[in-house]
């Protein structure tokens, strides 16, 4: 029996081609992929596509459509051995990390490809993106699927989802994984990097559909004044702050600023996670005087998070777990391979 693979083409730079009448470019007809990409005919493979009814930018990426892509997944895991989705490069990072949460005990993987130039252009590097995302997606070990994770596969390179940020926009490179090895790399051959691959879970797939989308975000800045760490503090709804500190998750030792964090999160029980600015690198709370206050005050340290899964791991405690003390708890462990625990 052939091995199934689902391609859900969610929209982006990879999905374009010249639209010779307006001489611009426009989405193409995923159901016409061997006529683009007649490489992929080549496979000894049974391969299905799936588009959103209407193709999105990145940048427009929404709660929603995590939920319809989780939700596609579901519905159709145990049709296909494999997924492969297409998506624009801006957010692909946010909707890794994301789905990595809402698909609790994923057995199968869940690769995200895309591309820096239209499928349609003549030096596009999706052809090669999605030919090679669609041969890990289709990886087995002794029919066991190799990879039983959400990853992102660009430029030759294959990372853990949740472990990824986009750095570059110019180059094809775009991704990085700055506090996890890559799970492969593409040459003649693909080598896989066994020992960093999540293992086969033992449970059932889980569809975890629910994300909370009232987070908010403080960057800091040498000079931020207290009005605007005020109204950030104070806005409507909000449930939980990531503060994005310096260094190893330092801040200032300003009485009003430490003072304002402690108010927060003993009087309102708000969630605050310290996540460093850096681009590689842990949070260490207490390690330096800069960052005792933080940890006096209740703030949780987010360790090696990126920027991208802590927003989406936030979002899905929230979404799941009621406790406060519970949604606490698991910020501090490790989920689905996105942090190294303490």
């Amino acid at each position: 029996m052939k091995t199934k693979i689902l391609i859900i083409y969610t929209g982006g730079t990879i999905g374009m081609v010249l639209d010779n009448k307006t001489n611009t470019l426009v989405p193409f007809d995923f159901e016409h992929l061997y006529k683009q990409v007649p490489e992929v005919e080549k496979f000894d493979l049974e391969l299905s596509v799936k588009s959103f009814d209407k193709p999105i930018d990145s940048s427009d990426m929404t709660i929603d459509a995590w939920q319809k892509l989780a939700a596609i997944i579901d519905d159709n895991y145990q049709l296909y051995d494999g997924f492969v989705i297409l998506h624009g490069t801006d957010t692909m990072a946010y909707t890794a990390a994301a789905l990595s949460f809402m698909l609790e005990n994923l057995g199968k993987p869940v690769i995200l490809t895309g591309s820096q130039l239209p499928i349609g252009m003549i030096r596009t590097d999706g052809k090669e993106n999605l030919i090679t995302a669609i041969e890990i997606a289709a990886a087995k070990n002794h029919g066991t699927p190799v990879i039983n994770e959400v990853a992102i596969y660009f430029e030759y390179k294959l990372y853990r989802g949740n472990r990824t940020h986009k750095y570059n926009a110019e180059h094809f490179d775009a991704f990085k994984s700055p506090n996890y090895p890559i799970l492969a790399e593409a040459g003649i051959n693909i080598e896989y990097n066994y020992p960093c691959l999540m293992p086969k879970p033992s449970g059932e797939l889980k569809l975890r559909l629910d994300m909370d989308g009232n987070i908010g975000v403080l960057k800091l800045f040498p000079g931020i004044t207290p009005a605007v760490v005020s109204s950030v503090l104070h806005s409507n709804g909000l449930k939980a702050l990531i503060i994005e500190t310096f260094g190893s998750g330092n801040v200032t030792t300003q009485e009003w600023f430490l003072n304002e964090i402690e108010n927060a999160v003993s009087q309102r029980n708000l969630v605050v996670l310290n996540v460093t600015q850096c681009n590689q690198g842990a949070v260490n709370q207490g390690r330096y005087a800069t960052s005792k206050g933080l940890l006096k005050a209740g703030v949780i340290g987010g360790s090696d998070i990126t920027f991208e899964a802590a927003v989406t791991k936030l979002m899905y405690l929230f979404g799941n777990f009621s406790n406060i003390d519970e949604i606490k708890t698991n910020l501090s462990k490790n989920l689905r391979g996105e942090i190294t625990a303490a």
